[in-house]
């Protein structure tokens, strides 16, 4: 089981790399709350396209909001926990290293201009053994762009040589700007994205408070910083079974997170048939349930597995392992079902399907 949290970084990185001596040179700026109650009008605020080139529950997944409690707690926009204490933006993952490898475009929200940029921090999780230090750098490779009105976004965690802007380059909204990472203190492939109102942070779902604001404690503010069709794409169900695959033994989650484990075939003399599934937002009472099934149709094996901890992330697998004969030739077929809330109003049931062909 796996569960993890990222990503508090300074307010303000400006920075310049001049190419001949890749040295940095930053801006200083004063620390702010993890979620601004700003009382301002949304007179001027930008509207936010994605920040990223994917399709979000099929290829990339939102995982992290701002976290607007003031206190030593936290909650998100919609009083619910998919956040932690003192995140400052909305994370959107990628589902691997493989894919970052293969390259997620990054995409300005909105238009403006770029005041700040940082690259060659290396793609690696901060919290390996060995890994260099991140203090005072923990956005990782970023990019800050402000806007008129002093609204700014800011993207972080960028790849390790991708960005392709430069200060006081004009941005317009959509236009690419690097590729998704994993710099910075980040343990996942992700985008994350902070907008920010006079220096104070501001979440995109909500918006500002105050007279033409967000008055409610809950919910989307009246005035949502995002586009009708971002939104729409990002207020979906965050819950999600967004990896799974076979395995000829125990599946490490490194290897599955790499993206070097969804074996398309395993030999009939492999030691075991484990079907393995990388979740996002798993909840208490949850019921998982996996199946493997023979070629003809027969059930392998069958197991439902009770989830007994929230968790931002989590890993699982089941599986059988091989007698004495080898196994029977042909497609096998595994199914990995979540259920929330069974019988009730509120009942969510996820599928996911694997094949892996057995020679």
């Amino acid at each position: 089981m796996v569960s993890f949290r990222e990503d508090p970084f300074p307010a303000l990185v400006a920075a310049i790399i001049p190419v001949a001596v890749a040295v940095l040179f930053s801006i200083p700026a004063a620390p702010f709350p993890a979620a601004a109650q700003v009382t301002a009008t949304t007179a001027g605020a930008p509207k936010l396209a994605l920040p990223i080139r994917c399709q979000p529950g099929r290829d990339c997944w939102l995982v992290n909001f701002v976290d607007v409690d003031p206190g030593p707690d936290w909650r998100d926009y919609a009083c619910g926990t998919k956040t932690y204490d003192g995140h400052k933006g909305t994370d959107i993952a990628i589902r691997d290293l493989r894919a970052m490898n293969k390259g997620v475009a990054v995409a300005a929200a909105a238009g403006g201009v770029v005041r700040g940029t940082r690259d060659g921090m290396e793609d690696i999780d901060f919290t390996q053994k060995g890994a260099p230090g991140i203090k005072g750098r923990e956005c990782g490779n970023g990019i800050l762009v402000v806007h008129d009105g002093g609204w700014q976004t800011q993207y972080c965690h960028m790849r390790k040589g991708s960005i392709s802007v430069r200060m006081g380059d004009t941005v317009k909204q959509g236009q690419k700007l690097g590729l998704v990472g994993h710099s910075g203190r980040a343990q996942f492939p992700h985008i994350h994205l902070s907008v920010r109102l006079n220096k104070e942070v501001i979440d995109p779902f909500a918006g500002p408070v105050g007279k033409s604001g967000r008055k409610k404690k809950c919910g989307l503010g009246p005035a949502t910083l995002w586009q009708k069709d971002a939104l729409a794409q990002l207020t979906g169900e965050t819950t999600a079974l967004y990896n799974a695959g076979f395995s000829p033994d125990r599946p490490d989650p490194k290897a599955a997170r790499a993206g070097i484990l969804g074996n398309p075939e395993l030999s009939r003399e492999a030691p075991a048939l484990v079907l393995w599934v990388d979740m996002f937002w798993v909840e208490a009472g949850d019921q998982l349930s996996f199946g493997i099934y023979f070629p003809s149709g027969k059930p392998l094996t069958r197991r439902t597995i009770p989830v007994k901890k929230t968790q931002a992330r989590r890993f699982v697998f089941v599986g059988k392992k091989r007698k004495t004969q080898p196994w029977p030739a042909g497609t096998y077929r595994g199914e990995i079902t979540l259920v929330r809330g069974k019988g009730t109003p509120k009942e969510l049931t996820l599928t996911v399907t694997r094949e892996v062909v057995v020679r």
